[in-house]
Formats: structure tokens, C-alpha cells, sequence
């Protein structure tokens, strides 16, 4: 027999789906339902909620900015991991969830609540993602989903069930696109997107510029690291997230950040999703860059290969689990020597480093150039070949022999 639900923390955005939900809730379980409605950058004006939540059934509401954590704990450890999903997703809606969850649990433990509650479906990725930072958080806590139980089949029968509670809604038609916005990116999904054979419609971006609508002309700016942390653009220093603010309005001018890719989801089915990342693709490209000229062959050949195995922790909601604890420490501390200025050019949808400079760089003039300035000893290169290939040469040898 499941144990009694007496008060709830639900993940509130004011959709359809979730302020349908704090009635269902409130009819289903006859428990209290707090709306928590979270700020990670999606651009737009929360404090309308708390009205809408509370003429809903909620009895209370929590609006909470978690910009600044949001950028510094969520999207930097990213950003500096190079995290980068099956080659193409940066990760933007995966990041947001562990966050929205780590507040479901810290209002829970405030208000003595024994559940919290999403809205995401039965086969998206985001029911794991928020279950399992629930777990990993809060094991005690009873997690609802009601839109994999309820009775609704369709937007209609919630739009219906809306006007019967006398609960406001902003459309009565559904959108056409399903879309998730922070400051890292922007997720878009459904409608003719649901066709991989379809090109997606101008509409169906948000905040990118189509590449052959971008300026004529190249736009170059520079992006200035410490210890990994993006700090400037063209020399002004900003926060984060204005960082972010500020690269997501100037290459998403120039059609820099988007994405179209069938992805491979974690409950096992292959998903059409269309992404925007102006800012995040920026700062990935410029970071990876500097990490070329500042770190040792062997520590960014290693970090390298544990990129897919980082990504894949993040989109499968493994956020809190030991391996990406013990994998956050290792990128931290690779880090350290991860300053300095990265020139990058916006053209038409490219984003193309041009120039690095660093007091760590590893790059040494003397020993590159093919001038008269260079200092390398190629006598010693003769030696080197026949070490390097020594395995090979004996192998080569005991073959020969052993063929006769």
C-alpha cells in the first residue's frame, strides 16, 4: 500500500501541463501542493506565477533565481569538462534539471514536505534526470509524476479539465514546438520536427539568425579565460551568466549554435531534437582552443577521451553520482594553466578560433619554426625514429623469419 501524500514541491513552470497539475494533485492525493518556479535564464518575467500558482491551489510559491548558481555550478563544470553529447548536444536542458532538483529537495526539507513532483513524461529523458538527482539527494523523498499516471490523453482533455477548475491557461491551441530555455541554450522538440526528413521551419528557432540572413561581414572578438573560467569579451569583464547574456545576442547575430540531430535518448528510443547554443558554443570552441596551447600532450589526450563518458553522466542524469564527482575533480585540476585570450571569428554560422595567446602556452617559437631561429636538434630525430619504431622492426623481423 503506498504511504499517504500530505504535502507536495512541485517543479512549476506555468505551462499547461504543470498548472493543471497542482489541481490534479490536490484531487488525487488531497495533499498540499508549493509550486517552486526557478530562474536559470529562460528570459522571461517569473513573478506572474506566483498568482497564477496560488489561484490555482498552491499554497505558497517559491520564485527563486539561480542564475549565478546556475552558471557557476552547472554550466562551467561543462564548459571546462569540454562536454559535448554524441558529438553535437552541449547539454543545455540536462544541466538545468539536477539544479531544479537540488531546490525541490532544499524546499522540501524547509516546508516538511514527504514528495516533490515534475512534470516531464514517461519517455523523455528529464523523468530520470530528476528522479535520479532526487535519489541520489533525498532518498527518502517519494517522487510524483503525474503525467505518466493521469487520466488526460491528449492537451485538449487538459485544456478542458483547465476550464472546468477555472484554471488559467495562455493558449487554447497547442504550440507547435515544445521548447525549454536557459542561459546555456535552448532545447526544441514535437510538431514537424517529429519528421528527421523535414528541414526545420525558420519559426522553429528562438535565438539564432538564419547563417545566410547573418552580416556579410565577419565579426571578431576576443575571449579571455583564468583558471578556465570565461571572465571577458573583447576586454570587458562580466559575470557568467552576462557573459553568457552578452555571446548568446552577439553569435546568435551570426547564426553561431545551432544544431539538428536524431539522438539516441536513455529510455532506449531515437528522438529528433533541434538545439540553439550561440553563447555555449562560443566559449566551448575558444576553451577547447586554449586548452591546446596550455596543456601537456598526454593530460588533453586523456582529458579527450573521457569527454563522451563526462557527457553521458550529464544526459543520463547522473549528476550526483561518484564517477562524475571523481571526474569534476580531475578536470579542475587540469585547469590550473587555463588562462588566457582566445581571438575567435563569427561568419555565417562558423565559429573559427584565429589566434591564442597565453602565459602557460606550451607553444615555443624556436623549437617550431622552420626558420633559421630554430633551436630543435634534427640529428636527434634519426635516434628517435629508431626507438619509436623499434617494436615495429622486430616484429617485422620475426615474421620474415617465421614465413621462411
Amino acid at each position: 500500500m503506498e504511504k499517504a501524500v500530505n504535502k507536495v514541491v512541485l517543479a512549476y513552470s506555468g505551462g499547461l501541463d504543470t498548472s493543471v497539475m497542482i489541481r490534479w494533485l490536490i484531487e488525487h492525493y488531497g495533499c498540499e501542493v508549493i509550486a517552486l518556479a526557478a530562474d536559470v535564464g529562460q528570459e522571461e518575467f517569473l513573478e506572474p506565477l506566483r498568482e497564477k500558482a496560488l489561484k490555482t491551489g498552491a499554497s505558497k510559491v517559491y520564485l527563486e533565481d539561480l542564475k549565478d548558481e546556475f552558471a557557476r555550478d552547472y554550466c562551467l563544470p561543462v564548459l571546462q569538462a569540454n562536454a559535448v553529447y554524441e558529438g553535437k548536444y552541449l547539454l543545455s536542458a540536462a544541466i538545468s534539471r539536477p539544479l531544479i532538483s537540488k531546490h525541490l529537495v532544499e524546499v522540501a526539507r524547509k516546508e516538511e514536505a514527504d514528495a516533490v513532483a515534475h512534470g516531464s513524461t514517461g519517455k523523455g529523458n528529464d523523468q530520470v534526470r530528476f528522479e535520479v538527482s532526487v535519489m541520489a539527494l533525498a532518498p527518502d523523498l517519494r517522487v510524483l509524476a503525474p503525467v505518466r499516471t493521469w487520466e488526460f490523453k491528449s492537451r485538449e482533455e487538459e485544456i478542458e479539465y483547465a476550464k472546468r477548475h477555472d484554471i488559467p491557461v495562455r493558449a487554447t491551441k497547442e504550440k507547435p514546438y515544445s521548447i525549454d530555455r536557459n542561459l546555456w541554450g535552448v532545447s526544441i522538440e514535437c510538431g514537424v520536427l517529429e519528421d528527421p526528413w523535414v528541414e526545420p521551419p525558420a519559426d522553429a528557432y528562438i535565438i539564432t539568425k538564419a547563417p545566410e540572413e547573418a552580416p556579410d561581414k565577419p565579426r571578431y572578438l576576443e575571449v579571455s579565460f583564468e583558471e578556465g573560467v570565461p571572465v571577458a569579451v573583447d576586454g570587458k569583464e562580466m559575470s557568467v551568466p552576462q557573459l553568457l547574456r552578452s555571446l548568446n545576442q552577439i553569435a546568435g547575430e551570426y547564426g553561431i549554435g545551432r544544431q539538428d540531430l536524431v539522438e539516441n535518448r536513455l529510455v532506449g528510443i531515437k528522438s529528433r531534437e533541434v538545439y540553439e547554443a550561440p553563447g555555449a558554443t562560443v566559449l566551448h570552441i575558444a576553451h577547447r582552443e586554449l586548452e591546446n596551447l596550455t596543456l601537456d600532450r598526454d593530460t588533453f589526450h586523456f582529458k579527450e577521451s573521457l569527454v563522451p563518458r563526462y557527457a553521458e553522466l550529464v544526459y543520463y542524469g547522473l549528476w550526483f553520482s561518484p564517477l562524475k564527482g571523481a571526474l569534476d575533480a580531475f578536470v579542475k585540476e587540469t585547469q590550473r594553466n587555463v588562462s588566457g585570450v582566445v581571438r575567435m571569428k563569427l561568419y555565417k554560422g562558423q565559429c573559427v578560433p584565429v589566434a591564442r595567446k597565453s602565459e602557460f602556452s606550451l607553444y615555443d617559437f624556436n623549437l617550431a619554426t622552420y626558420d633559421a631561429a630554430d633551436t630543435f636538434d634534427h640529428q636527434a630525430g634519426e635516434s628517435f625514429c629508431k626507438i619509436w619504431g623499434l617494436p615495429l622492426r622486430v616484429r617485422a623481423r620475426v615474421e620474415k623469419r617465421q614465413r621462411g
